[in-house]
């Protein structure tokens, strides 16, 4: 059995200063309250000054130091293996907008690193599909060339090389290993095809969308039970037009994601969001691009296009382009400048996007649950990251 022992164990509902977690194989075992007496047997870890959490889950991320999931190849395995030493034990690789043939690769190279998982590296989730079926005005850093319209609209004619069906094609062949889908709601035949992908299981989320709230209503009922990056790329809230922003805010059974590194969104505007949401109805995410974890300055990818790091990452023309934010800064951006508890920023750092994904006994400290944990020094500087009760990263 492995140990680890007197730290400030993060539990659902309290915290455990100076206790233990007891691991057997790939599950808790028990949680203890204090350090249970050492046996020769037992690996043994004494983490007095330490905080243990939930390891994170980050349901959005495009890539991280210098890979970007749509470079092919081993690009999926590459980013695997560099998330834990950022806290992260899960992830849904995340793509922009691209062509059908770059979506089968990168949903070949997601099931291949699904069906056989390699040690050390965090989990891979179905992909986040960022996807093609969203609003040109609210595209951002999207390729304007690659984004249809569903197959259901009265005029699907391409705008670039190929149709709405030809991406559904590759979202169908590959159905088990796409989790995800954005879709702006307001586009022609968007609610038909927000039905058939939640008939077909995948989770559809709303976004890069200029949605007014009565449309943003309108996705909800179809089925839509997430949404991307909110308050990023949609309709801003108005009291007299209130918006997707607002819709979100509004239902229960919308499942929000903001970006924490506090570029994408004030901190005022997080605690807005939490406090009509709770923390288990919004989900920290990274929104994390190539250019996480490289230096201010460098550059990387996003899609096939250059962006720099500065305070996030941005296209030559200074569009932003996604984040240079990991995880274990979103918690520590949390208990920091938002003010959160180390309680709530656990919940929505591991627990709640473990619930929106359907991921039982993940996300939480508990016995029986996984054993994915996060060990975080003073700063939330990441010190340990445990997957499937194996030491996947240490910083010693």
């Amino acid at each position: 059995m492995i140990v680890l022992a007197n730290a400030d164990v993060v539990l659902p509902d309290r915290i455990l200063s100076g206790g233990a977690v007891v691991i057997d194989n790939d599950r808790i075992l028990d949680v203890l309250a204090a350090a249970p007496e050492q046996s020769s047997s037992d690996l043994f870890f004494d983490l007095r000054g330490h905080t243990v959490v939930p390891g994170f889950i980050d349901v959005h991320v495009h890539g991280v130091e210098g890979t970007d999931s749509l470079d092919g190849g081993d690009a999926i395995a590459r980013i695997a293996a560099r998330l834990p030493r950022f806290g992260v034990t899960a992830f849904c690789p995340t793509s922009v907008a691209c062509s059908p043939l770059a979506l089968r690769v990168l949903l070949a190279a997601i099931g291949e690193a699904r069906l056989r998982p390699v040690a050390g590296s965090a989990r891979v989730l179905p992909a986040h599909l960022e996807s093609n079926f969203i609003n040109p005005d609210y595209r951002g850093a999207q390729p304007l060339a690659c984004l249809c319209l569903p197959p259901a609209a009265k005029s699907a004619a391409p705008r670039g090389d190929f149709t709405g069906a030809e991406i559904l094609a590759e979202i169908e062949a590959a159905r088990p290993d796409v989790g995800i889908v954005t879709i702006a709601p307001e586009l022609d035949g968007a609610l038909d095809l927000i039905r058939e992908l939640t008939a077909r299981g995948h989770r559809v989320s709303l976004g890069h969308s200029g949605a007014s709230y009565e449309q943003a209503v309108e996705g909800i009922a179809a089925g839509a039970r997430h949404a991307t990056h909110l308050f990023n790329r949609m309709t801003p809230i108005n009291h007299r037009a209130p918006g997707l922003a607002a819709a979100v805010l509004e239902h229960d059974e919308v499942a929000a994601e903001i970006v924490c590194d506090g570029v994408h969104v004030h901190p005022a505007m997080m605690r807005v969001a939490i406090a009509a949401k709770s923390p288990l109805g919004v989900m920290a995410i990274t929104d994390g691009t190539g250019g996480s974890g490289l230096a201010r300055g460098a550059t990387a990818v996003l899609g096939g296009r250059t962006i720099t790091v500065k305070d996030a990452a941005y296209l030559d023309d200074g569009t932003l382009a996604g984040s240079t934010l990991t995880m274990d800064r979103a918690y520590a951006g949390l208990t920091g400048f938002v003010g959160l508890s180390p309680i709530d920023a656990a919940t929505m750092c591991s627990t709640t996007p473990a619930r929106a994904l359907g991921l039982r006994g993940f996300g939480v400290i508990s016995p029986g649950a996984v054993a994915d944990l996060a060990v975080l020094g003073p700063g939330a500087d990441v010190v340990q990251t445990w997957i499937a009760g194996a030491l996947a990263y240490s910083r010693a």
